[in-house]
């Protein structure tokens, strides 16, 4: 079990915000949730990022689906800007995992 956010304050996955992505230079990609989950239907893992793209990408092994779906929401990005259009509202920081342990 994981113990830590990953970030400096050492308090855990719940109630940290100390070091948010608003204080960190981060990558745009990074302030957009992404969510990769077995399909029963597809008989695969399927990676998609609500809010910013429609579809996303599939495969055998989730760890793989993941990393490709980074890829794409950093390319996705990136064109967004190149392009000069204004990203869509950030989808991350906003708590899903634990909001979901309630829908359960």
């Amino acid at each position: 079990m994981r113990t830590g956010c990953g970030t400096v304050c050492g308090q855990g996955w719940r109630g940290c915000g100390k070091v948010g992505l608003e204080t960190k230079k981060v990558k745009e990609s990074t302030r957009y949730a992404k969510i990769v989950e077995w399909s029963q239907e597809d008989q695969c893992f399927v990676g998609s990022c609500p809010g910013l793209l429609y579809g996303g990408c599939h495969g055998d092994d989730e760890r793989a689906v993941f990393a490709g779906l980074c890829d794409i929401v950093e390319e996705v990005t990136e064109l967004y800007k190149k392009d000069g259009k204004t990203l869509p509202p950030p989808t991350s920081g906003r708590d899903y995992a634990n909001k979901m342990l309630n829908v359960a």
